[in-house]
């Protein structure tokens, strides 16, 4: 790795599916000798602060002193700093690089986008019509699977990807949230996205996703206790 001790330190917050999928691609690379800094996002730190100044946000990850910012920049960043810590997420074929950066972008603004706003809804009428949006692009991930993968075992083929990150984040939290909320949100369900319910499975049993991401049932338990307010908090200052 081409990164010595003490270059590389990644700002988080311990439950953030966005932390999760910068700790897993470095996990993939080999890169587990990074500094780790818990946030407490009811009162950033100025580290925080001063690193991500536009979104005071987490993941933020520092080389050298340098921060990258935004979960999949961080990745892109990681593939592009570090070619010799091996997989590369991002295929070296244009049109596919082209191919895995919109459906993770996807992934965000139609599949979080309408999540987001199914844990906040206040009326079971904007729950429910939020969790049918973000279960149709699910839906829409569903037959994106089947093109990036040709019949292989991620987004990426035979391993996991960029778009496998981007998705793969969520799994944990979707899981968590279904406990939550009910297997009625119809979120990775076989009968709904079959292939997407066994990727999530193969996913989720990958050795970078167990190292590094909290149990579900510790994950509803924060959703159930302190998620609410968290959110509201950091939704209303600029924060996510």
């Amino acid at each position: 790795m081409a990164a010595g001790a003490g270059e590389l330190k990644l700002l988080g917050f311990w439950a953030s599916p966005f932390m999760h999928r910068v700790q897993m691609a470095m996990h993939l690379k080999g890169m587990t000798g990074y500094e780790y800094v818990e946030e407490d996002l009811m009162n950033k730190s100025e580290l925080l602060l001063s690193s991500n100044p536009a979104h005071k946000k987490v993941p933020v990850l520092l080389h050298a002193g340098k921060p990258v910012c935004e979960s999949m920049l961080i990745v892109q960043y990681l593939d592009e700093a570090f070619p010799a810590a091996g997989p590369a997420f991002l295929p070296a074929d244009p049109h596919a690089r082209a191919l895995a950066r919109f459906w993770a972008s996807f992934v965000d603004t139609n599949f979080f986008g309408s999540w987001i706003k199914a844990i906040v809804a206040t009326t079971d009428e904007e729950r429910a019509a939020a969790n049918g949006a973000a279960a149709a692009a699910l839906e829409t991930m569903e037959g994106a699977f089947e093109e990036c993968s040709k019949g292989k075992a991620f987004f990426g083929g035979d391993g996991p990807g960029f778009v496998d990150l981007a998705l793969g984040g969520f799994v944990a939290w979707i899981r968590a949230y279904q406990k939550v909320a009910g297997a009625d949100c119809g979120l990775l369900v076989a009968d709904r996205t079959p292939l997407l319910a066994a990727w999530a499975d193969r996913f989720a049993a990958l050795d970078a996703a167990r190292a590094v991401v909290p149990d579900v049932g510790r994950l509803a338990e924060f959703a159930s206790r302190d998620m609410l307010p968290l959110l509201h908090h950091l939704l209303g200052k600029a924060g996510k």
